[in-house]
């Protein structure tokens, strides 16, 4: 299959504690080739798997950039999953059996649908943001497919897309969209179908009315 799009991930790989001023930092660029929704998902994962433990991931995908950082496994989680995949969530994330394995909140199970499907899936409905209480609390906090949680970043949990995935959104009411990296689980109030970060959010249009009515759509790239 020929593909005509390149993108380009920057990486740049930092020692674990490593992260701020005095640490030596190595950047590699990879020219990823990416045709359809399947490809982005495993250049996601790829970008992840790189991530585990050690390393920070930026790679940009169009205007916009995403940088990928291992939670430490003590921080808390940003969600009340007890258990993905039969075992403890944290450590479901340090073998690696999230992606779109089942898992439990509150004692109700949850079954993310397949990459095939995935690849296909759009919906309208209710979005919401979170993500600004966590400033004000101890330490990080870690997402569902263990990476470091930041509200300011272009991110998003959802209840049945494997992680991580990237989506297209659009506030319906005033036709503003974006590019989100999925990569945590949520939202489990109502029937809202998708929490955004809180800078996702502001960048939509609809951090100060909390919700809004939004198409979600998988990008193909």
């Amino acid at each position: 299959m020929s593909c005509k799009r390149m993108i380009k991930i920057a990486v740049s790989l930092i020692a674990a504690g490593c992260i701020g001023t005095g640490c030596s930092v190595l950047k590699t660029t990879y020219n990823v080739t990416k045709c359809t929704v399947k490809a982005t998902y495993k250049t996601a994962k790829f970008a992840t798997k790189l991530a585990v433990g050690t390393l920070v991931v930026s790679y940009k995908i169009g205007a916009y950039t995403f940088d990928v950082i291992s939670a430490p496994l003590e921080w808390p989680m940003t969600s009340d999953i007890e258990s993905i995949d039969g075992l403890s969530p944290k450590e479901a994330v340090r073998q690696g059996r999230v992606k779109n394995s089942p898992y439990v909140v509150k004692g109700r199970h949850y079954v993310p649908m397949s990459v095939a499907d995935a690849a296909t899936y759009q919906e309208i409905g209710t979005a919401s943001w979170y993500g600004d209480e966590t400033l004000h609390q101890k330490d990080g906090h870690m997402t569902a497919n263990g990476e470091a949680f930041d509200p300011a970043k272009p991110t998003a949990a959802h209840k049945y897309l494997p992680l991580p995935i990237h989506v297209k959104v659009t506030n319906l009411e005033n036709n503003r969209s974006m590019i989100v990296r999925v990569n945590d689980r949520g939202p489990f109030c109502g029937n809202r179908v998708i929490d955004l970060s809180a800078g996702a959010a502001k960048k939509l249009g609809f951090y100060k009315q909390g919700t809004a009515r939004v198409k979600i759509e998988t990008v193909e790239i």
